[in-house]
């Protein structure tokens, strides 16, 4: 694992893709196809750190089971805690902004939805196309659940596994187009929302195609990976404050998400007393209104006339 210092940048790219302009073209192209594929975004330092950090687990992982997993598939999440590489990626500041713009209107914060490492070996058949916003039983077509990043960690090409997707299949689309091979290579990565058909391609190829897939979702969601599980608070201690709150330890206002009534932070910061007073965490417009409605009832008490006097 590299030290602190190694990963201080966050994986900021050897181009400038952080100002305003590029989130706003990148994002009107992902809202406008329902997906976007951005070349070169990370080093290939950053590429080969993650890449020899989950080697082993790679290795030492067993197939899945399952249809929709795949037999000839190997996945494992928590990647965050298996490289210190992994924040880099996660919290890449293009990213973050894109993410931002999608999820934010429809929630307060958004969250970490799941990292997940994974290599489609030879003779994986193609995976059934699927819209990952079905893992939950909302209404759907009213807004974006989560959005999908896949980085790759070496070739995606239409033989080896390529991640397959259906342009303008999401909300708002014009309906599903041909399917795309979304080809690319390591630092490349590829943004698609939670409402596109996508499905993992079949691997014909002689070698396993080998990527990361991180995704957002609205911070009230239940997440796919458990979150605070995979992350219990001796690991997340060990995070950013940033990363902290990405993966969990924040509420989700007003009050949701909490322990003991406080900002799940608290378990960070050593043993927590065992007894702690509930504190709000209200919506700014909220805490606004009640303050508002309090200084209205004292405001009449303090006209009123005194009790008995008519």
């Amino acid at each position: 694992m590299p030290p602190e210092a190694a990963i201080a940048p966050l994986g900021r790219p050897a181009r400038d893709d952080t100002s305003p302009s590029q989130a706003d073209l990148w994002l009107a192209r992902l809202q406008r196809d329902g997906y976007c594929i951005i070349r070169g975004l990370v080093g290939n330092d950053l590429v080969a750190g993650l890449s020899a950090d989950l080697a082993e687990r790679f290795e030492r992982t067993p197939f899945c089971e399952g249809v929709f997993y795949g037999g000839r598939t190997k996945r494992f999440g928590g990647v965050l805690k298996r490289s210190g590489f992994a924040e880099a990626f996660v919290r890449h500041p293009l990213i973050l902004d894109i993410v931002q713009a999608v999820l934010g209107p429809y929630c307060d914060r958004f969250q970490l939805n799941l990292t997940q490492a994974l290599e489609i070996y030879p003779g994986q058949d193609a995976q059934p196309p699927h819209r990952d916003q079905d893992m939950w039983g909302g209404a759907k077509g009213e807004m974006e659940y989560l959005v999908n990043v896949m980085w790759p960690l070496g070739p995606y090409r239409r033989d080896n596994g390529a991640t397959v997707i259906y342009p303008q299949s999401h909300n708002g689309g014009s309906g599903a187009g041909d399917p795309i091979f979304a080809e690319m290579d390591a630092g490349d990565v590829l943004l698609f929302l939670g409402s596109t058909l996508h499905g993992g391609g079949g691997n014909s190829a002689e070698r396993p195609r080998t990527g990361m897939i991180v995704s957002y979702s609205l911070g009230w969601l239940k997440p796919y990976e458990n979150q605070w599980l995979v992350y219990p608070p001796e690991v997340a201690r060990t995070f950013s404050p940033e990363l902290a709150r990405l993966v969990g330890y924040q509420q989700h206002r007003p009050n949701l998400g909490n322990y003991e009534g406080r900002c799940p932070s608290v378990l960070l910061t050593g043993e927590p007393v065992d007894f702690l007073g509930a504190v709000d965490e209200l919506l700014p417009r909220q805490a606004e209104a009640l303050q508002a409605k309090r200084a209205a009832a004292a405001g009449a008490q303090v006209g009123a006339p005194p009790a008995g006097v008519r």
